[in-house]
């Protein structure tokens, strides 16, 4: 299988007013998740909207917050995922290259590798341990 597109990460005032927004292009998108989360000292609301296979990944900001240093919270783009099938090959690649790589591992079923590029463009790739699609878009461990 080749490598393609798993989702989209999107940074947004009001999550509500996003999902409905998205909804009228994407009818088809359901709620695969959501809950709150931490970025820094704040606590986000954050949601995935989208089929098994792709999403977006909104997660909600005060329009007064200043952003921090990478940016995840100003509006828009955060980053884009891609599905690869050998992350470890992929993060030595990157790391001889000399990119910035940041290792994530949150569930059983995934692993995910976070790389910066040299416009400082955040890249994520993730590594799916299944081929489940309930296990591997399970955020609940």
């Amino acid at each position: 299988m080749a490598l393609h597109f798993d989702h989209v990460n999107i940074t947004v005032v009001d999550i509500e007013r996003a999902t409905e927004f998205l909804r009228i292009a994407f009818p088809h998108f359901r709620v695969r998740g959501g809950g709150e989360g931490k970025l820094g000292d704040m606590t986000t609301a954050w949601r995935h909207l989208g089929t098994e296979e792709e999403y977006i990944s909104l997660n909600q900001t005060s329009a007064t917050e200043k952003p921090d240093r990478d940016g995840s919270r100003q509006t828009g783009i955060n980053h884009v995922g891609f599905v690869v099938y050998d992350l470890e090959k992929l993060h030595g690649g990157y790391k001889a290259a000399g990119f910035r790589c940041q290792w994530h591992v949150e569930t059983p079923s995934r692993l995910r590798l976070y790389v910066t590029d040299q416009d400082n463009t955040i890249w994520e790739f993730i590594q799916y341990l299944s081929d489940d699609p309930a296990v591997q878009n399970d955020n609940s461990v």
